[in-house]
């Protein structure tokens, strides 16, 4: 069984919706009055976003892009728009639900492009931030949990298109992706 995978729990499920309780309240607090556009980044943002949209207390529209930059378990680097926005969003306040930032690569090309599309604002909403692989200097402005650099499956997150159903973050089995 694909759980049997997974060496341990970092993350539980009652520790997950706790944060995204928290985070909601913060969220719905600093944009009270506004509807933001919340968009989430396909495919490993879809638990998350799920998640935290219900504990907002304001409106909000949502919207999805689909960026890639991954081949295994390694950044490439080279990130890809494979899905861009459907609609327009100059004067909107945007905020970027991702699963994980890592390098910062694709939060800067992807914050870069929205600004570069109209956005009144870009804010990053995160489930998990590993500053230890940071290469591009950037933050999330609302992060769930910070993580050791541990390669993690679950909540959205996925290796090779597995383990994405898991409703906790574990570390996966060095055999399993060696």
């Amino acid at each position: 069984m694909f759980i049997d995978d997974v060496e341990r729990v970092l993350i539980s499920e009652e520790e997950i919706d706790k944060r995204c309780k928290e985070i909601g309240a913060q969220i719905s607090k600093d944009y009270s009055g506004k509807t933001p556009v919340v968009l989430g980044l396909l495919k490993g943002s879809i638990p998350f976003m799920a998640e935290l949209i219900k504990h907002l207390s304001i409106d909000c529209e949502i919207e999805f892009m689909a960026v890639s930059s991954y081949s295994g378990t390694e950044s490439n680097g080279d990130v890809k728009i494979v899905k861009d926005l459907d609609r327009s969003i100059i004067g909107e306040d945007v905020i970027i639900v991702e699963d994980i930032v890592d390098t910062g690569k694709t939060l800067e090309k992807v914050k870069e492009l929205l600004y570069s599309k109209g956005a009144n604002s870009v804010t990053v909403a995160s489930l998990l931030d590993k500053p230890d692989r940071r290469i591009i200097d950037i933050e999330a402005e609302y992060v769930g949990f910070v993580i050791p650099n541990e390669f993690v499956v679950g909540f959205g997150l996925d290796f090779n298109q597995k383990y994405r159903n898991l409703p906790f973050v574990g570390v996966l089995k060095e055999e399993c992706y060696k």
